[in-house]
């Protein structure tokens, strides 16, 4: 009996230790007084209160029971306000985001202001004038959209002489897969008549002749998209906070940069090691220095330090289908400059050269991110797949978590192979937005309709994500969420109302699905206990307004690790 007691004492005590450890003496931030939904299943699930200590998320519950735990945690009144897990960036390029801030903004409406070539040369213009930019200096320019053009067509080096003909020029097309040159910027990249198309990419020319445009496409703009991230690397530090800051400002804890050279890596940890991050970032590395990256033992993949990890690698496997450039079975339906016959775009790299990537990377366990617009990519892609797990003797289904980027055309056929072979897609719905309207044009509806078809994979069991590519769109969740849902065109055409998927499957494609394609999936992406504290504070719910209200939405703060990264002024 003696020995009884003894015992029962003992647990007493070991379980009041328990609870005081848990109760009192913890302080913290509970938030409450809102509608917190949580993500941690396939319905939405709403706690009332939600507390946070040193970062993590210590308790998810009713508020009754958090005030008698957590008596010592500050408390947050959401005011009815929506609280989330912070959104997680699937696809961006952190990178470029930052080098636009010194480069000449040509984005349309209702990004940007352009509306023809002459505006693009009034800006261009300007750009030299009030930052007085001497002769022979470079000039750079982003975003601007041939299909959104008053002319429907690419600028010419001719065009760009009339107002620059002492500056080289480089103008950047939205897709990020071509861009145009003046006549300058072409002589300094020895870019001219006798010059041949490189494997992968078109110098285009003007009519009944060898005489360039100025418009190269794909691998044929590679020295100048290298020239340029050269030029403007430098700035890189000058630009840092402010383009985190960008990113936490639409909710993003962990941002993404989607094709980061070693140069930039080495600048991203540094930027770590200082204790200068203030959000996450994850980095994916070219695929042209692979064999470098993997040989290098101070590169650790799939590992955070300081807020900055490099998850895989980055193959770009065609191009853009709003440029016409992404690889189809079928031909485009319009006319493709550079291209006269069986114009079905083009792959950026031959099959010989992705199954050696991916032979290299699968050996490795390396995890690979492949750029895949078109149908006929898919194809390669999945025989890139299969090739190496023959040659390697592995599973065809391990758990690589090998995502398709954009994945946009992908047939239906192919979205069970993805199921099959445990791929995921990373889908661009703000393409039916921005371009629904071109891909009706470019290649007729039954294609165009099953644009980044989220439906169909969520119904197959997939956990698509989906992305703004910025620079291609502007980094913005809120959108995103908001084109998974209603799908509606510039012209308020609905592009494929049979892939329209609910608010709250948009939101797992940001949040619970792009931590599993980041295999952060037990860090991130749901309010539940032991995860990092990320937070994003919305100003309505997207569950409950009406659905083209969606965009309306407004991040109110954002919260990595339960400290405050963003909250909106006045608000």
């Amino acid at each position: 009996m003696k020995r009884i007691l003894t015992l029962l004492f003992v647990t007493s005590i070991l379980l009041g230790c328990k609870n005081t450890d848990k109760s009192v003496n913890q302080t913290g931030q509970l938030f409450f007084n809102g509608d917190i939904i949580t993500m941690e299943s396939e319905n939405a699930i709403y706690a009332e209160a939600v507390v946070e200590n040193n970062g993590k998320i210590i308790f998810v519950g009713s508020k009754k029971e958090a005030e008698s735990q957590f008596s010592k945690a500050k408390k947050i009144d959401l005011q009815g306000k929506t609280l989330l897990p912070g959104f997680i960036d699937t696809h961006s390029h952190f990178g470029m985001v930052s080098n636009t801030m010194g480069q000449v903004d040509l984005n349309p409406e209702p990004v940007g202001t352009v509306k023809n070539i002459d505006d693009i040369l009034t800006l261009l213009k300007k750009c030299k004038e009030e930052n007085n930019i001497a002769d022979g200096e470079w000039i750079f320019g982003w975003g601007y959209d041939d299909g959104q053009l008053v002319e429907n067509s690419h600028p010419t080096r001719k065009d760009i002489d009339k107002v620059l003909p002492n500056n080289p020029v480089y103008l950047q097309h939205t897709s990020g897969h071509m861009g145009v040159a003046n006549t300058l910027g072409l002589a300094e990249l020895k870019v001219s008549s006798e010059s041949k198309n490189p494997d992968g990419g078109t110098i285009v020319r003007f009519k009944n002749t060898q005489d360039p445009t100025g418009l190269v496409q794909e691998t044929a703009m590679y020295p100048f998209v290298r020239l340029m991230m050269e030029k403007l690397d430098s700035k890189q530090a000058k630009f840092f906070d402010t383009t985190q800051d960008y990113y936490a400002s639409n909710g993003i804890t962990t941002a993404q940069d989607g094709m980061t050279s070693r140069e930039s890596i080495k600048f991203f940890q540094t930027q770590a090691d200082a204790g200068k991050f203030k959000i996450d970032l994850v980095a994916l590395a070219g695929y042209s220095e692979l064999e470098n990256n993997l040989k290098d033992t101070s590169l650790v993949f799939k590992t955070y330090k300081n807020g900055f990890k490099v998850q895989g690698t980055k193959i770009v496997a065609d191009g853009s289908p709003q440029g016409k450039t992404a690889f189809f079975s079928k031909p485009f339906l319009t006319e493709v400059p550079g291209c006269h016959h069986d114009c079905r775009g083009l792959p950026s790299l031959t099959q010989e050269a992705i199954n050696n990537l991916f032979v290299i990377g699968y050996e490795k366990d390396n995890q690979l991110f492949i750029h895949c617009n078109g149908d006929a990519t898919v194809d390669m892609i999945i025989e890139a797949h299969e090739n190496a797990c023959k040659i390697l003797d592995q599973p065809l289904n391990k758990d690589r978590r090998t995502i398709i980027i954009h994945a946009q055309f992908a047939r239906p056929e192919q979205l069970e192979t993805f199921k099959k072979y445990n791929m995921e897609p990373s889908f661009f719905t703000n393409h039916a937005f921005f371009w629904g309207d071109i891909h009706v044009k470019n290649l007729g509806k039954e294609r165009a309709y099953f644009l980044s078809p989220m439906a169909s994979a969520i119904k197959l069991g997939l956990k698509p994500t989906n992305h703004s590519d910025a620079t291609v769109t502007p980094i913005d969740p809120i959108f995103t969420i908001w084109t998974a849902v209603n799908r509606v065109s510039r012209s308020g055409e609905i592009i494929g109302e049979a892939e329209r998927i609910s608010p709250y499957q948009a939101i797992q494609a940001i949040t619970t699905n792009a931590a599993y394609e980041l295999f952060d999936e037990d860090l991130k992406g749901t309010l539940s206990e032991g995860k990092l504290a990320d937070f994003v504070i919305l100003d309505k719910n997207p569950l409950k307004v009406a659905a083209m209200d969606i965009k309306n939405i407004k991040v109110v703060e954002t919260i990595k690790e339960g400290k405050t990264v963003y909250k909106k002024v006045n608000f």
